[in-house]
């Protein structure tokens, strides 16, 4: 893996992470600190113009860091519009996204697509999809996520959703046995 060369496509490419990485923030309560630690995006290739309305790609090993934060894919597409970041879309068999939470806990979700349309804030996950935290988690073929009300919506067309909730009792480690 190689990093992103072009100084411009450094800039564009994590503000469209990081607002991805915001996105699940409010989803999990991911790390605060995260947000100002550096974010460092690699992938086997780049491809796209850099002239503020395009769609920059990268391909092969896509790994995005940033504090706690890690998201692997096979590909991530990165929209712009007038020179801003307006959707990244994260592919692959399956994009993974991985963060620790403020109080220490980790959240991990999972689908063939992550997409992220930032104009209307709303995170769609397609695909085999699994949200999984210390809390309990969720699956099925496609999650809405709508940042700006707070509401999800999965399952209808796309088939079942499951879902297991941890009794709070269990979300705490178990105390060692005494012999």
């Amino acid at each position: 893996m190689r990093p992103i060369a072009d100084t411009t496509a450094r800039r564009a490419l994590p503000l469209a992470a990081a607002v991805l990485a915001l996105a699940f923030a409010g989803i999990a309560v991911a790390r605060d600190a995260d947000r100002s630690q550096p974010m460092n995006i690699e992938s086997d290739r780049q491809e796209g113009t850099l002239d503020g309305n395009s769609v920059n790609v990268l391909t092969g090993n896509v790994t995005i860091t940033q504090g706690s934060l890690d998201i692997r894919a096979s590909r991530a597409d990165i929209h712009q519009r007038g020179g801003d970041v307006v959707r990244a879309v994260l592919t692959g068999n399956q994009a993974v996204l991985k963060q620790q939470m403020d109080d220490g806990s980790p959240m991990t979700a999972k689908a063939d697509r992550i997409d992220y349309d930032m104009t209307a804030d709303v995170i769609v996950l397609t695909g085999n999809y699994t949200v999984t935290t210390p809390r309990g988690s969720t699956s099925g073929q496609r999650l809405t996520y709508n940042l700006k009300s707070g509401r999800v919506e999965s399952g209808g067309d796309s088939g079942r959703v499951r879902m297991t909730i941890q009794p709070k009792a269990s979300r705490t480690p178990p105390a060692a046995e005494k012999p």
